[in-house]
């Protein structure tokens, strides 16, 4: 062995094998605790992502009070959600207080969130339940997911025209995150310049609500089981019962046009044709049921082209080529030879 050949321990080449599966072991196990922990945050931060304690001043480069709270309900306005303010009156006068109530109703969801916004003209101030807006401390929203927020307006110290306010509300499922089932709708409304409407007295304008949505979507109507069954076998009933008058007098009329046409071929065949009909005869017959085929024609096409019952048309129709079939005989029988009897 030369001597500067390195000595390697046996036991040495040995433990490094066992030592690095170890090491990967201890490496995987870290690295699954690690997922497990980001798992759990994000689970804890959903009700944070959904904005339990009011929306984002901005969503998605605009402002949510204008563009609605896009995260929620895929991205569309819903009028399944009815937004109200109650409390507004038609003009303000300068530097009044006003009490206004904002509202969320859905027929499934009784809490959601909202803000208000009058564009800094006046002076929004806070109720119960609700917060003003860190990012613009002239709006409000709700500090919790709730219901019905009181909201004090201070109008502007002075006449500035006309002031606009925005108003958007979103009920919630409930599940804590932002999801398709949640609804919204944006709400833009006026207060006209002092002196410039009739008078509000308190009671009035307690009672005057502006809002936008849906009303009948709110009221969802459970209907009895055992009643909608009925309605379904009585449907059924009736449609069995016309499709089987449809389909008999449909068949029958298909057999009585069959006997006559057989009755002509035996006639021809072997009864020697149709028995002569004297002019003197035939022409005034032939008149009279010519007028009436041409009658009950006109009848048909009246009953075809207004939608009449089907069983009238088809009464009308059967009528109309029986005497159609009339005047075909009166002119075979006119055009046939006449057949002399011996009466010796």
């Amino acid at each position: 062995m030369s001597p500067f050949t390195p000595m390697v321990h046996e036991g040495t080449l040995k433990g490094r094998g066992p030592r690095r599966r170890i090491r990967g072991a201890a490496m995987r196990r870290a690295f699954n605790r690690s997922l497990v922990l980001l798992l759990v945050a994000m689970l804890v931060s959903m009700p944070a992502l959904a904005n339990p304690n009011g929306p984002p001043w901005e969503n998605g480069g605009g402002l949510t009070v204008e563009s609605g709270c896009t995260c929620h309900g895929d991205g569309d306005p819903s009028t399944a959600v009815v937004v109200s303010i109650a409390g507004v009156p038609r003009s303000y006068d300068v530097g009044a207080e006003y009490t206004f109530t904002v509202s969320l109703g859905h027929a499934e969801y009784g809490e959601g969130g909202y803000m208000l916004w009058d564009y800094g003209a006046g002076t929004l101030t806070a109720g119960e339940g609700s917060i003003q807006v860190a990012e613009e401390p002239g709006a409000v929203s709700q500090g919790s997911v709730g219901n019905d927020w009181t909201i004090t307006w201070t109008a502007p110290a002075e006449d500035i025209g006309p002031v606009r306010f925005q108003l958007v509300g979103n009920a919630v499922d409930g599940n804590g995150a932002p999801n398709a089932n949640d609804a919204w709708n944006v709400l833009s409304f006026m207060i006209s310049e002092p002196g410039s409407t009739i008078d509000d007295d308190v009671n009035d304008r307690d009672l005057r609500t502006i809002s936008v949505g849906d009303y009948e979507s709110l009221f969802v109507a459970e209907e009895d089981p055992e009643a909608l069954e009925a309605a379904e076998q009585a449907k059924l009933a009736e449609s069995f019962f016309e499709n089987g008058n449809i389909y008999y007098w449909a068949t029958l009329s298909i057999f009585i046009v069959g006997a006559v046409i057989q009755g002509e071929f035996y006639e021809r065949r072997f009864g020697g044709g149709p028995k002569h009909l004297d002019r003197r005869l035939a022409i005034p017959q032939g008149i009279r049921r010519g007028l009436l085929a041409a009658g009950l024609g006109i009848g048909f096409a009246w009953a075809m082209d207004s939608g009449q019952p089907w069983g009238y048309t088809l009464l009308l129709g059967m009528t109309t080529l029986w005497a159609a079939y009339g005047v075909y005989r009166t002119i075979v029988q006119a055009r046939a030879d006449p057949v002399y009897a011996d009466l010796v």
